[in-house]
């Protein structure tokens, strides 16, 4: 059976990839790959083994694209208003925190806010199905 272990991002500012994602997600750099004209450094936390592959393109100045096919990261935290209240407090940008019903039923309470290179992080409640 496949174990998915990791998704790599490529990114133009290293040191500030990795703060956002320290900040925003509690991730720190687990391994690190430096050659010459590239790096990749592998984040993760203690919650899970699953990484994000950073990945810098020594050199490159121009921002990347997403094209139409990306989508975003997902994860869940205990209290999504209080982690919103956070991470707006450390000056990042984040979309409202939203509600997901069928009727009366809550499916899910989430926001989003994007890392510095424009990739899309969800953040949701853990309830019911996102546990």
């Amino acid at each position: 059976m496949a174990k998915v272990i990791h998704s790599m991002i490529r990114v133009l500012d290293l040191e500030r990839s990795m703060r956002f994602y320290a900040d925003a997600l509690g991730l720190t750099e687990a391994h690190r790959l430096d050659f010459p004209d590239f790096a990749l450094v592998y984040l993760r936390n203690a919650e899970n083994d699953f990484e994000i592959e950073l990945t810098l393109n020594k050199g490159r100045t121009e921002p990347y694209t997403h094209g139409t096919g990306y989508g975003h990261i997902a994860v869940v935290v205990s209290d999504v208003a209080a982690t919103h209240a956070a991470l707006c407090q450390q000056g990042y940008e984040c979309a409202p925190v939203k509600e997901f019903k069928r009727g009366e039923e809550l499916l899910a309470r989430f926001f989003f806010i994007q890392d510095p290179d424009g990739y899309k992080i969800e953040m949701l409640e853990r309830h019911g199905h996102y546990q």
